[in-house]
């Protein structure tokens, strides 16, 4: 049987006899001659592969194996051309390694091929090798190849286990079949034989790195479709084991050799065709070998695979989340694919991943211990007692136990038993023990997941199980995320992040409700994907949750509490200006308690730090700081200001000791700053603000940049005579150099100058730092201010930093606000993130005479939200309800991109 056999209408993806006879015609039909023939037909089966997935999209093996069919049949006419033009060449074999050897290519995927001769190659046999080869590149294929007499062949093999993986698959294309069947039987005899224990070991040490290199985990939202977790090369990874081991020439062999039962194959099968359809689909769509499937690339193999937008769920989150179910199936396989490795070959030594613990089994709660890992005892042993498939996760994180793959699999078959007993006591408290673990309940919960017992266990987390959220900001799944911030509460209440979080790490300790913590981390983005606020359908799932894991009325009242607010924390710290007291009164007035205010932000950063790397940064940790110490200071004084006129006095005089200023340079600064600049600023700002002024002089301006480490990134600093419009040309100016502002605090002097403050990163969300980008920032600060070259036509030229980000379907919102503080208007604008969005929204604000106090800015991915404390030139907010109408469409044209 052909390889290609079950590929309907091969001559319509290329019919190699008619073009053999074309060439047959042509006078000069040598390799290089034949090359825009063949590139037509390389054209025309590609586009009928092509055809045919659009027609059948989800059968993604017939088009990756139509591609393998129309580059073996380019070759042969190649192959047949070359050995006319050099006829005395000896015997050679061509013949198609890894992916290709094994039939399976997506559109733009290399061309491995090999060329193989019985003793070193003739110059007549390398002419052939060579004139295939420029051909091959004429035609714009991408190619790797080897030539090798068997005796290279094989001693490349034995020392490099990318080449032996390689040859493991390879398949004759054209030329002698006896060379072919010699390095074939050679290869059995003197490379695999004897060494399968090591070439398993050797796999699964190079999946190990791959997996470290692409992050480590299945649920990352950009996954890599051929080289992440759980995809195509983890499913190739075991058919090569197999066929290594057991000399398997299908994946379907492996259930007759045991590796598999039917219904497993059934699942590798059905990963295997998915994913294959989704990395052909990359290739068409982006026209180049591309397998990491990006956001701007998901909506539209969505669409070609014809997945439709359900309740609360588009269509391509849809799509994602069926890509990670399939991605978590392969997880589960290659778990009982080695387990029965491991039975084959323990007695040689110690089990694959980690050594042996003990030898002889022995009973835990009737599980038995094989080898330091929890096995059951016979195969129907949780249908005896269902409340087991709990119970067997509670004993491997009590114990610091791996479950068993076996056991594993018989979870993943039987988890629908515990439908019925989840109400039981028992396993409710088992549960709760396993989620309040002081050991490491991240690594039992996913294992717990993976098996399908939690999702069966609590419906609503099922929910989410697998689901992605299609934006820039979250990196993993909802079900992963959840998972990660358990992971690291446990490790916050264990002082392990005592240096990232040394707020968090303190006060959890006097937190009394841990119970209640836990549970709100597990239920605070469980309604997600639901179409409407997930904080507020959350909290109900928690009041009937719950009681049902044992907690009281109060501590179930607490978890609801702190679902339905768990972004009010963030959304305060970052979106307002926390030197406005009104800021804390309503934080705190909504907290109402230390207790709660104490869960809440430990909630709050465990939520962000578990969104993925980089949205933790010190500017985050200093702004919660900031909130929680002040919000804790009101509600320990009963709902007072410690005196204002105090906290100002203090402050100036710390600032006086620090300058070493006498009581008339103190009476000139205290005269020439309004109120609120004391407050608003930091002592270290307001030293460094006197030590820049007193250097300017009678200069006009004067600017500094320095890093300010606790805030994890760069203050800037100008000092110049005040303006209408200077706010909104730094901030351009900042935009150009590259910069990324995340605050901003503008103060007036009273006689006429301005002294501003931003804080700056660079697109990474680190300090900007970079001394040639600090050289470009300040002399463009410069060039803005005093008017030199057209700024906004610049910015707007700028590229995107992040141009996936038009994949997002963003509304622009502008939310004015005059109940959140007592002397100012708060302005909210949200609009996608860009490099001209700042600056155009203060243009807005100053061609509409209103005066910035402050500013801050946070960006959650794609989206930004860019908050102004403003009022009008007299000083007093904005009340005139038309005033506020024509400024709102004026920032909502600028957030759209249609102002400036």
């Amino acid at each position: 049987m052909s390889q290609f056999d079950h590929l309907a209408n091969r001559r319509a993806i290329i019919d190699r006899r008619a073009i053999a006879e074309r060439i047959a015609a042509m006078p000069d039909a040598i390799p290089a001659t034949i090359v825009p023939l063949l590139k037509d037909a390389l054209a025309a089966g590609r586009a009928e592969i092509a055809r045919r997935l659009a027609e059948r999209p989800s059968r993604g093996l017939e088009a990756a194996s139509g591609q393998a069919y129309l580059t073996d049949q380019i070759l042969r006419l190649l192959f047949d051309s070359a050995v006319r033009l050099y006829p005395a060449a000896e015997p050679i074999a061509l013949v198609a390694v890894g992916g290709y050897g094994r039939g399976e290519m997506a559109a733009h995927s290399d061309v491995d091929i090999g060329f193989l001769t019985r003793a070193t190659a003739s110059r007549e046999a390398e002419h052939v090798f060579e004139a295939i080869l420029y051909a091959l590149w004429d035609l714009g294929l991408k190619v790797g190849h080897s030539s090798r007499s068997i005796d290279e062949m094989l001693r490349q093999a034995k020392g490099d286990i990318t080449v032996r993986t390689a040859l493991l698959e390879r398949r004759l294309v054209a030329g002698d079949e006896g060379v072919h069947a010699e390095a074939t039987r050679r290869f059995k005899a003197e490379v695999q034989h004897g060494t399968e224990r090591q070439f398993i070991a050797d796999k699964l040490a190079e999946r190990d790195t791959r997996h470290r290199r692409m992050g480590d985990t299945r649920y990352v939202v950009e996954p890599n479709v051929k080289e992440g977790k759980g995809a195509l090369r983890d499913l190739h990874a075991l058919f090569w084991i197999g066929k290594y081991v057991y000399d398997v020439q299908r994946a379907r062999q492996l259930v007759e050799v045991g590796l598999f039962t039917p219904a497993e194959y059934r699942m590798f099968h059905r990963a295997d065709e998915f994913l294959w359809a989704v990395r052909c689909h990359l290739h068409i769509i982006t026209r180049r070998a591309e397998d990491r499937l990006t956001f701007d690339v998901q909506r539209e193999v969505a669409q070609r695979m014809r997945f439709r937008d359900g309740a609360g769920k588009s269509a391509v989150e849809r799509f994602m989340q069926y890509y990670f179910l399939q991605v978590r199936a392969v997880g589960t396989l290659t778990g009982v694919f080695l387990a029965h490795l491991d039975e084959r070959f323990a007695a040689r030594g110690s089990r694959f991943g980690l050594p042996a613990l003990r030898r002889k089994p022995r009973k835990l709660h009737g599980f038995v211990l094989d080898r330091g890992r929890l096995a059951l005892p016979e195969d129907g042993f949780f249908r005896a007692d269902p409340v087991r498939l709990v119970e067997i996760f509670q004993l491997a994180d009590l114990h610091g136990l791996e479950v068993h793959p076996l056991a594993m699999r018989a979870a993943a078959r039987d988890a629908k038993l515990i439908d019925d007993h989840r109400r039981d006591p028992r396993a409710n408290a088992l549960f709760l023990d396993v989620l309040t673990s002081p050991r490491d309940p991240e690594l039992v919960l996913r294992w717990m997941n993976e098996a399908g017992v939690m999702g069966r266990f609590i419906p609503d987390f099922a929910r989410v199980v697998a689901q992605m959220q299609f934006d820039m900001y979250h990196h993993y799944t909802v079900d992963e995320h959840t998972i990660r911030a358990i992971g690291l509460l446990a490790r916050i209440e264990a002082g392990a992040e005592r240096e990232a979080h040394p707020i968090a790490t303190r006060i959890v300790q006097q937190i009394v409700s841990r119970r209640a913590l836990r549970v709100a981390v597990l239920c605070h983005d469980i309604a997600k994907g639901r179409g409407g606020d997930h904080s507020i359908l959350g909290a109900a799932v928690a009041q009937q949750l719950g009681p049902r894991l044992g907690l009281t009325p109060a501590e179930t009242e607490t978890v609801a509490w702190l679902v339905r607010h768990h972004l009010l924390m963030s959304a305060t710290a970052f979106k307002r200006d926390l030197a406005d007291f009104k800021t804390i009164l309503d934080f705190a007035t909504t907290v109402a308690s230390p207790e709660r205010l104490r869960m809440l932000l430990v909630l709050t950063i465990v939520d962000i730090r578990a969104v993925g790397p980089g949205t933790w940064n010190g500017w985050k940790r200093q702004l919660l700081g900031d909130l929680f110490e002040a919000a804790e200071e009101v509600l320990r004084l009963g709902h007072k200001q410690r005196g204002r006129d105090e906290r100002i006095a203090d402050r100036q005089q710390r600032l006086r000791e620090t300058m070493g200023w006498d009581a008339d340079q103190l009476a000139a600064a205290v005269h020439r700053f309004p109120a609120a600049y004391w407050i608003a600023e930091p002592d270290d700002v307001l030293a460094h603000n006197a030590r820049l002024i007193a250097a300017a002089g009678d200069a006009p301006l004067t600017i500094d940049a320095q890093v300010y480490a606790e805030r994890g990134a760069t203050l800037v600093s100008i000092y110049a005579a005040d303006h209408p419009g200077l706010f909104y040309r730094i901030a351009g100016a900042i935009s150009l150099a590259g910069g990324n502002i995340i605050d901003a605090r503008i103060h007036t002097t009273r006689d006429g100058m301005a002294i501003d403050n931003f804080l700056v990163q660079d697109p990474f969300g680190r300090p900007f730092d970079d001394p040639a980008r600090l050289t470009r920032l300040k002399s463009g600060i410069e060039d803005a201010l005093a008017n030199r070259g057209k700024l906004i036509d610049r910015l707007v030229a700028k590229p995107a930093v992040r141009p996936r980000a038009d994949a997002f379907p963003i509304e622009p919102n502008v939310l004015i606000n005059n109940d959140a503080s007592n002397r100012f208007t708060v302005i909210e604008v949200n609009a996608r993130d860009r490099p001209a969005l700042l600056n155009q929204l203060a243009h807005a604000l100053f061609q509409s005479k209103v005066t910035i106090h402050s500013a801050h800015v946070a960006t959650y991915g794609e989206r930004a939200v860019d908050t102004f404390y403003v009022t009008d030139l007299t000083g007093d907010r904005l009340t005139a309800s038309s005033r506020i109408r024509t400024l709102e469409k004026r920032l909502l044209e600028s957030a759209d991109g249609a102002a400036g």
